[in-house]
């Protein structure tokens, strides 16, 4: 059987179950929000927590644009960060990637291979801390640290995740507090070296992991006295592993799945 319809060709890859398409920018539809729309939604689509599309830069390797899962554009997506990392040393020899996200230049250092599964530690940048912020919500109050690690943050500090967290945490996202909405963050301390986290992203809803909320979770817990760096961020995609010494810095795998057309 012969296919005539128009195709974009992908690369999947995960990072910590974190999930993202990868697309060459010069296969850039006219809208990138309702196609990124349209090729994540996980049942008519591909699925993905996300799109990066991919375009030359002249200060980097690349330069990677973030489409949310609802076709909105965020700055930057540490595991996707470290996805692109892994799709460029795919197809290049590389120690170090660099790539210019909406963030910020992000150098990401190659680290070990495992097969189609790679690891890299990523400087992140000086994250930006706030004080203690109560937000109202209609069945109690929390109470949360503001971080920004180029993308904003709402870290709160659990003794364990209510079945429910979702519902709580959707409803931080869309508070008033937060004009631009709020990546939000629950965090279980488990030692001083290790922290167990849950996401709930701007744009996607749940996530199985995330590298700027790691982030976030660790720089709130170690400013709290928690936590000391390095840290452990355990969540239910896998373990990465972050350290503060000024600049954060994000360690952990990204693996290239599958490649793929996607029909327009």
């Amino acid at each position: 059987m012969t296919l005539s319809a128009p195709a974009i060709p992908f690369v999947k890859a995960s990072a910590c179950g974190n999930d993202f398409l990868i697309f060459d920018g010069l296969h850039a539809p006219a809208d990138l929000a309702a196609f990124s729309r349209s090729i994540c939604e996980r049942h008519q689509g591909v699925g993905a927590d996300g799109v990066e599309w991919l375009f030359p830069a002249s200060d980097a390797d690349v330069q990677a644009r973030l489409f949310n899962a609802d076709g909105s554009e965020a700055e930057i997506s540490g595991n996707g960060t470290r996805c692109v990392a892994a799709y460029i040393c795919s197809e290049q020899a590389k120690e170090k990637v660099v790539i210019r996200t909406g963030a910020g230049l992000k150098t990401c250092t190659f680290t070990s291979r495992n097969n189609n599964q790679y690891e890299f530690e990523i400087a992140m940048g000086k994250p930006e801390v706030g004080n203690e912020l109560p937000i109202k919500l209609v069945s109690r109050e929390v109470r949360g640290i503001p971080v920004s690690m180029g993308n904003p943050h709402y870290v709160i500090f659990v003794d364990g995740f209510k079945p429910n967290w979702q519902a709580e945490a959707a409803e931080i996202g869309r508070h008033s507090d937060f004009k631009q909405g709020i990546n939000v963050e629950f965090v279980s301390p488990v030692d001083k070296r290790n922290i167990d986290a849950r996401f709930f992203e701007r744009g996607v809803g749940e996530t199985k992991s995330s590298g700027t909320g790691s982030c976030a979770a660790a720089v709130a817990s170690i400013v709290t006295k928690k936590a000391d760096s390095p840290l452990r961020v355990h969540t239910p995609g896998g373990v990465q592993t972050v350290r503060w010494e000024q600049e954060v810095f994000l360690r952990g795998t990204a693996q290239l799945v599958c490649r793929g057309e996607f029909f327009v």
